[in-house]
């Protein structure tokens, strides 16, 4: 398995202790389903379409670090 950065670690430990409440299932796509996840969630936090501001720049920085997090996950799968 490859290793992951701590905050993809945090990611998936948080998704771990949800998915052991709901029962375990087949398969190993908990990756997947929280690179989807981040993915929107990074789309939501900035659109592709965002303003060239101060405050859009942060936005997209942020932004970078949540698809950053979902990239590792996919390799991981």
């Amino acid at each position: 398995m490859t290793e992951l950065s701590p905050q993809a670690q945090a990611v998936l430990a948080a998704f771990d202790a949800r998915h052991e409440l709901c029962g375990p299932f087949d398969g190993n796509w908990q990756e997947l389903c929280l690179a989807a996840a981040l993915q929107a969630a990074a789309d939501q936090v900035v659109p592709h379409t965002a303003a060239r501001t101060d405050r859009a720049a942060n936005r997209r920085k942020i932004r970078a670090e949540i698809l950053a997090i979902a990239a590792e996950l996919k390799r991981m799968s």
